[in-house]
């Protein structure tokens, strides 16, 4: 198999950012040289080092695209919808898209690496990446699943306002300022604000815009994606989405209803076995977003049983929303694909 000419769309944000410093550190990946980098308009010409090279920051423009076998998006749906296409036309044999522009394409795999990494066989040019939260609470949902089967999720989680961007991860920290500077407990009092909800020490119950049903698109991707990567389109599962005040790191407290009945030590045996997932099997401790930051596994604490029904426990995982949920996700599937012989 030929080496891989890598392009990475949407370099200069966070995403992108994530994904090259991964790069630089996963000395296998079989590249044939540094990848291509591109971003707006306003990023181009932007010089980024990489393993000691100067690498420039070209246009996200059609004709930049030529020659590269495999493209990562680290755009967003906009920019997706447009070049993706335009993109296989030049040849590209391979898109990873981490927006949620063909998430739910019937003719696009929906993969979580550890979950359904077969998925990747079938994949027509496109392979999409999961929303950041459902990637952490589909691995070890994955897994309890294949021991026990799976009858109902019940889903909270606690997201870090780097799942909002760079810019929502300034304002928290502008917006903690300025309330301890000044002594306030709200800033609604500045006009500027009053149409924003307010990140710094407050936890706020809507994470992207309403549905007609009550439930948020952050919520309702949750469940679908869910459904999809598992492959159980009738699956019992709800979610309530929340955004706390947290810089990097999403947390969800997650009930499960199994199928068959269990041990506790059998689904701490499964769990502890699971690739990827990283067992805090002792109940006085706990991972928080502080442990997970820059960490690579999904981190799995607070495992309990539910004795108020019938075949229940409790999870608590957290995880690095910019690895687990993007920029990691993304070049494990290039990693199995490139090994499946799919780019």
């Amino acid at each position: 198999m030929s080496a891989i000419k890598l392009g990475i769309l949407g370099a200069t944000g966070k995403v992108g950012t994530e994904l090259l410093k991964l790069l630089e550190n996963w000395p296998d990946f079989p590249l044939a040289e540094p990848p291509t980098l591109f971003g707006t308009a306003k990023s181009e010409g932007r010089k980024i080092k990489f393993k000691g090279h100067e690498l420039t920051v070209k246009d996200s423009q059609p004709e930049n695209l030529e020659g590269l076998n495999l493209l990562i998006s680290c755009a967003n749906g906009e920019v997706s919808e447009k070049l993706v296409p335009l993109a296989l036309k030049k040849g590209i044999k391979l898109v990873i898209d981490t927006d949620s522009y063909y998430r739910m394409d019937s003719k696009v795999p929906l993969v979580t690496i550890g979950v359904n990494d077969e998925d990747i066989d079938w994949h027509e040019g496109i392979i999409a990446g999961p929303n950041c939260s459902t990637a952490q609470l589909v691995l070890p949902l994955a897994a309890l699943n294949k021991a026990f089967g799976l009858q109902r999720v019940i889903v909270n989680t606690y997201q870090s306002v780097s799942g909002a961007g760079k810019a929502a991860m300034d304002e928290l920290i502008e917006q903690s300022k300025i309330i301890v500077q000044d002594n306030e407990l709200s800033l609604k009092g500045t006009p500027e604000r009053l149409a924003k909800d307010q990140f710094a020490f407050n936890v706020i119950p809507k994470i992207s815009k309403f549905m007609e049903n009550g439930d948020t698109k952050e919520e309702w991707k949750v469940i679908v994606e869910t459904r999809k990567m598992l492959r159980l389109p009738e699956l019992k599962i709800t979610c309530t989405a929340v955004r706390v005040p947290v810089l990097l790191g999403h947390s969800e407290s997650v009930n499960v209803q199994l199928l068959n009945s269990f041990k506790l030590e059998q689904v701490l045996e499964v769990l502890q076995n699971h690739p990827g997932v990283q067992l805090w099997s002792e109940p006085e401790t706990y991972p928080m977003p502080l442990d997970a930051a820059n960490t690579i596994p999904v981190h799995v604490g607070r495992v309990r049983l539910d004795e108020s029904a019938p075949n229940c426990l409790n999870l608590w995982i957290v995880a690095d929303n910019l690895l687990i949920g993007a920029a990691l996700n993304a070049l494990r599937i290039a990693e199995t694909a490139y090994k499946r012989n799919k780019i």
